[in-house]
């Protein structure tokens, strides 16, 4: 174990690079570039091994690492924002194929108008796709979960797409000392690819073939299942990885001072840093609140949510997107989660930290005062400004 001031942006490099990634390929975005640049560097000196496809947009990228998943490599690429967009097809053909594609992607906002900043309307806007998706608080999480995510995606009971994504500027470039594991350990932990799992050269076979609708539904139910599967196949991997590095990040959903709490808020990516030292200072006041890190949104931490309500009177959710629709897309999972449980608490969704803005100490602790109180709205924008002034030229 080497102790080294990483950038999460380095974080998801030196995962890659441990994890033995056999093919890389990827399009530069500003804040992921860095990722695939280092990885490059460690390609080019001959530290890793591997093939590094160079192409011409996201899209191509993605489907580079398909083909190569289908014939049993170990592959990985990164992007972010416009360039996750532009993967849409491929995100459904890549969990349609069952392809264990490890994907880093750096949560940024959507266009128009433009911003570089931190956002979740990229990721959450592709949850259906059939991925796994992990959100990171630190550059140590971001650099354990995509080791995790190596072995869950290529777990034979799960066999899917992951993404880690991490927070644009907050973690892409902002730098904290990282526990990189040894090259040892790390090969003890993940093993290399069965080959078996995918297509072999001059033997038949195919994959994502034309199927007629009497067997269409039955594919998508195989993905659901391994979907639920990977819940418990997560446990198994992450105490596997606490024995071997002495790091645990709690599961999909990791709770703080919620045993007694009246009021928990759920929160995602580094929003949970924030909220934890306002949990703190509240509890400090005789305030009992509590913290609820939602960091696995595919798969949908719901049976950890029913337990999380047994207790709770007042969930609110924390939304760094929106969905145009009834509330934010955590908002609504946790709604329908709660829906059949025996005690179901107060809802409230709070929209806030949208492409970048602070979340400061005063705003999460406005949401808290919001979940306290009895009435108001289901769904509260945090910090809006009173006017936005558009000035148009020409």
């Amino acid at each position: 174990m080497v102790r080294m001031v990483l950038s999460g942006n380095h974080a998801q490099s030196y995962a890659a690079k441990l994890a033995r990634v056999q093919v890389i390929s990827a399009y530069p975005i500003t804040p992921q570039t860095s990722i695939v640049e280092k990885i490059g560097e460690f390609v080019a000196s001959g530290e890793l091994p591997a093939q590094y496809i160079k192409v011409e947009s996201e899209h191509s990228a993605l489907q580079a690492c398909i083909s190569a998943a289908a014939l049993g490599a170990r592959t990985y690429t990164a992007t972010s924002s416009q360039g996750l967009l532009l993967m849409h097809e491929l995100l459904h053909w890549a969990s349609g194929a069952r392809a264990p594609v490890v994907m880093g992607v750096v949560n940024r906002a959507v266009a128009p108008p433009w911003s570089i900043f931190t956002d979740h309307a990229d990721t959450i806007s592709q949850r259906d796709t059939g991925w796994l998706q992990f959100y990171a608080e630190s550059n140590q999480e971001v650099l354990d979960t995509v080791l995790i995510a190596f072995r869950l995606a290529e777990h034979a009971d799960v066999m899917l797409p992951a993404m880690v994504t991490e927070d644009a500027f907050y973690l892409s470039h902002t730098v904290e000392p990282v526990d990189v594991p040894g090259q040892e350990e790390v090969d003890a932990f993940l093993p290399a690819r069965d080959r078996r799992q995918g297509l072999r050269l001059r033997t038949p076979g195919r994959i994502g073939s034309f199927t007629m609708p009497d067997m269409y539904e039955e594919f998508r139910h195989k993905i659901a299942k391994a979907m639920d599967r990977s819940a418990e196949v997560l446990v198994e991997i992450e105490d596997d990885y606490h024995r071997l590095t002495g790091r645990h990040h709690g599961g999909l959903l990791p709770t703080y001072r919620t045993e007694d709490a009246d009021a928990v808020l759920v929160t995602m990516g580094t929003a949970t840093t924030t909220a934890r030292s306002v949990v703190d200072a509240l509890r400090a006041k005789g305030k009992k609140v509590g913290l609820a890190k939602l960091r696995g949104f595919r798969p949908f931490p719901a049976k950890e949510l029913r337990e999380l309500a047994k207790d709770a009177n007042r969930i609110g959710v924390l939304d760094r997107s929106f969905t145009f629709g009834a509330a934010g897309a955590a908002f609504t999972e946790v709604a329908a989660s709660l829906y059949t449980a025996k005690h179901r608490p107060a809802l409230r969704d709070f929209v806030a930290g949208l492409g970048g803005r602070d979340l400061t100490p005063r705003t999460i602790e406005g949401m808290f005062a919001s979940l306290l109180k009895t009435g108001g709205p289901e769904v509260e924008w945090s910090d809006l400004k009173r006017r936005l002034e558009v000035v148009r030229r020409g």
